[in-house]
């Protein structure tokens, strides 16, 4: 985007990044800035910078409503090729994408799935508000986020929203099954929505699986 409108953009990412994701970043011209280990610290130093350069202005990953809105173009799509869905699973990691859906889902459930060891929007729903929460799980260079973003909760808490947990095993067995029988690449976090599925834990008649993520090496 920051290319088609002729600006520069520079990416923080955790050092722990996947090969193939910073790969296709720098690919579209962006500036790639590894920092600390985490999501959370990525973005800690991002806003730090962003607060230094009067030129430069900080856009989160998901805790913004242009974001939100963004993100919520899948289902928006979903329902209007497919109007007779009446659930749309996501993979959640700060919220933004299961927050735009359940705006754009005209009142059809969310169905928000996270790994069970990286898990902030549960324990936020459970919680009552958002709180910090342990990331530790395969999925987590796509859903490491510490903290589900405080307007993803504003919204998922009050709209119909159904939240399951899937383990690693789970979610790296539905990635594989989607390779081998639909010849379907896609990162373990992309997997987690349709695991759930699998596992017979998705609501609904005519429930859509989002997959969402394709930053493998496999």
């Amino acid at each position: 985007a920051a290319a088609l409108l002729g600006l520069p953009a520079t990416v923080y990412v955790p050092e722990t990044v996947p090969a193939t994701k910073a790969r296709r970043i720098e690919e579209t011209g962006a500036r790639l800035i590894r920092h600390g280990g985490t999501y959370a610290e990525a973005a800690a130093a991002a806003t730090a910078a962003a607060a230094t350069d009067p030129g430069a202005r900080y856009l989160p990953a998901y805790d913004h409503p242009d974001v939100i809105a963004g993100q919520g173009t899948v289902a928006a799509e979903v329902v209007a090729e497919a109007p007779d869905v009446d659930a749309v699973a996501v993979a959640v990691g700060g919220g933004g994408l299961a927050a735009g859906t359940a705006l754009a889902a005209g009142g059809r459930t969310t169905v928000a799935v996270e790994p069970e060891h990286c898990s902030a929007l549960h324990q936020a729903l459970a919680a009552g508000e958002p709180v910090d929460a342990a990331v530790d799980s395969v999925a987590a260079s796509a859903l490491g986020a510490t903290r589900v973003g405080e307007l993803p909760f504003a919204v998922l808490s009050a709209a119909p929203v159904v939240s399951l947990l899937v383990t690693d095993d789970e979610l790296l067995a539905a990635r594989d099954r989607l390779w081998d029988e639909f010849r379907l690449l896609v990162e373990p976090a992309a997997a987690v929505p349709f695991a759930a599925w699998l596992a017979g834990r998705v609501p609904g008649e005519l429930p859509c699986i989002v997959l969402c993520g394709a930053n493998t090496d496999r």
